[in-house]
């Protein structure tokens, strides 16, 4: 009985401490000099907004309550399961303790089981804040980043794998995580593949192409074609601005642009420069005027042809909508028809990016760099990381760190890796007229490149695509688009996230895509009526791309034209630059 009373007075004191975390998690985004949340970047903890509705999070007291019996039992259920030898407390499947390291000790089986409880109940406190939709994702936001740097695989004193690997190497294994960490801190970020296996133009980016044309902003590269015939109507990515374009080529099983070059079209490429102090002081307008219109131009004169077709990707997509509607507004036409995959015109549903984004935090950014300035790429890929922080953080720093392993090579986390920067003003224009207001889907409400714009005028064929799990561009918002754009339409999901679902070619086999002809209002009604396909949705993509392509002509034998002649072999230095 004695030992009862005992563990009733410390699951409540445990319940306290629950408490008093939960405050801290919550106080990191309060003004006044509250703690930061552990493994919070700079750069996150500027752009997460400490509004007086933040400071004021408030929980019913019947609400309240229920947790608290809830915790207390489960915390009692907890501790006689530890108790006894045959009834050990679960894990709940958790990868982080799928271990046998972690149930063979009764000590870190226990501590394991008491974190997961504990995150349980922080994470229904925080869903219990009475609060508007915006301020209970911001603590829920706090709360998931401060359990993802507490949990005691983050620890080597409460990690048993990490402290096993340490005596079966005597040692080794901390010192390899040391010179880890030293070389970590050196690059700046945390490493998440062994990026020395990897060469951008060696054994990923390898498609054979020439940069054909360069200025301050980018190259364009075009690819050698592999048909003997190619489609009259040349074929122009945009990839984002705020990654690498050769996501789109990373190896040729999965390149885009090598499927798009065997499918018979005359491809090119935007490659952007990775902006240095030179480039501090560009703007939206320049992007869209010196780089995606300049780019389409310059593709239509290499190739001849009137009209091209146009990919974009990501913010690549904003770009390019941007583009087209600056170009209608000017009566020109110059593209036949515009894919977009994973991108956002219209930025009502942003996912969790939105509890980033307020009028204090975009005037914040406006004052730090609105004139003139960097965002930094590794604070932006810090931002992005964090977005999922036991895959893309914790897990890294258990396994580079405790464990002193060097993670495997995966040409898709090198490039996740190679970051870049972007001008300020470029970026706070971003920030206030698309995440924070909205604007681009207000005919007539922005002015870009001296134009009044309005999507409303870019009557082509579209292709949107959007992935079913996306946490950057939700699929809601991807298909948002659908209800914008007047000409004839197709929407296509496919499984996986933002970048996984994109980069699924055919050949693997893997995954499925749904389609619906009818588009209706919202996503919800138009999945009702989805129906599934198994395998990849280039193959829907390229069966909709080849009516627009028009007819066959013979393939060029070299690269440009008498104006655009060669400048270097792809992928060009642009993309070669690091930040």
């Amino acid at each position: 009985m004695n030992t009862d009373n005992q563990w009733v007075d410390s699951a409540q004191h445990f319940q306290k401490i629950l408490a008093e975390n939960f405050q801290k998690a919550v106080a990191a985004f309060v003004p006044g000099g509250a703690p930061s949340a552990p493994g919070m970047t700079g750069m996150m903890m500027q752009a997460m907004p400490a509004t007086e509705a933040m400071a004021a999070v408030h929980l019913d007291p019947a609400k309240l309550l229920e947790l608290q019996q809830d915790y207390l039992k489960e915390a009692t259920e907890l501790w006689n399961a530890s108790l006894n030898p045959g009834s050990a407390p679960s894990l709940s499947g958790d990868r982080r303790f799928a271990s046998e390291a972690w149930a063979s000790n009764p000590m870190s089986q226990f501590a394991a089981a008491a974190y997961l409880l504990n995150a349980k109940a922080m994470t229904h406190l925080a869903d219990a804040v009475e609060a508007d939709d915006k301020t209970r994702a911001r603590v829920r936001f706090a709360v998931e980043q401060w359990l993802a740097a507490t949990a005691p695989t983050n620890f080597l004193a409460l990690n048993p794998e990490a402290q096993k690997k340490a005596l079966d190497t005597k040692g080794q294994s901390l010192a390899q995580g040391l010179q880890n960490l030293v070389h970590d801190m050196g690059q700046g970020h945390v490493s998440m593949t062994d990026e020395r296996v990897f060469e951008v133009g060696r054994n990923v980016a390898t498609t054979e192409g020439a940069v054909v044309f360069e200025n301050e902003f980018f190259q364009l590269i075009e690819y050698k074609p592999l048909t003997p015939k190619v489609y009259e109507r040349p074929f122009l990515l945009v990839p984002p601005c705020i990654n690498k374009f050769y996501i789109l080529d990373l190896q040729p099983e999965n390149s885009l642009i090598r499927y798009l070059v065997e499918q018979g079209h005359r491809t090119f490429v935007l490659s952007w420069r990775n902006p240095d102090q030179s480039m501090q002081d560009k703007t939206w307008d320049d992007y869209i005027e010196h780089a995606a219109i300049k780019a389409i131009s310059v593709t239509r004169e290499i190739s001849g042809a009137k009209d091209i077709n146009a990919l974009g990707f990501c913010v690549g997509g904003t770009i390019l909508g941007t583009a087209l509607a600056v170009l209608a507004a000017r009566g020109e036409k110059p593209v036949h028809s515009a894919t977009f995959l994973t991108a956002m015109l219209d930025f009502a549903d942003t996912g969790v990016l939105d509890i980033f984004i307020d009028e204090q935090a975009v005037r914040f950014r406006e004052m730090q760099m609105g004139q003139g300035g960097l965002l930094k790429g590794h604070d932006l890929a810090s931002t992005f990381s964090f977005l999922r922080p036991n895959e893309l953080v914790w897990n890294y720093v258990v396994g580079n760190y405790l464990k002193g392993e060097t993670p495997p090579p995966f040409d898709l986390l090198y490039w996740n890796s190679d970051s870049t920067n972007l001008p300020g003003p470029f970026y706070a224009w971003y920030l206030r007229h698309m995440y924070l207001e909205n604007n681009l889907i207000k005919p007539g409400k922005l002015t870009v490149c001296g134009q009044k714009i309005d999507l409303g005028r870019i009557d082509m064929p579209v292709y949107i695509y959007g992935s079913r799990e996306d946490h950057i561009v939700p699929i809601e918002g991807a298909y948002a688009s659908t209800q914008l754009l007047p000409g004839k339409k197709r929407f296509v999901m496919g499984a996986s996230g933002h970048i996984a679902g994109v980069i699924n070619p055919p050949a693997k086999k893997k995954r499925s895509y749904w389609t619906n002809d009818k588009l209706p209002a919202s996503h919800a009604q138009w999945f009702k009526g989805a129906q599934e396909h198994p395998g990849s949705w280039w193959t829907d993509w390229s069966a909709w791309l080849k009516p627009q392509a028009g007819k066959l002509l013979p393939a060029p034998k070299g690269y440009g034209s008498r104006a655009h002649k060669p400048i270097e072999p792809a992928p060009g230095r642009y993309v070669k630059a690091r930040a």
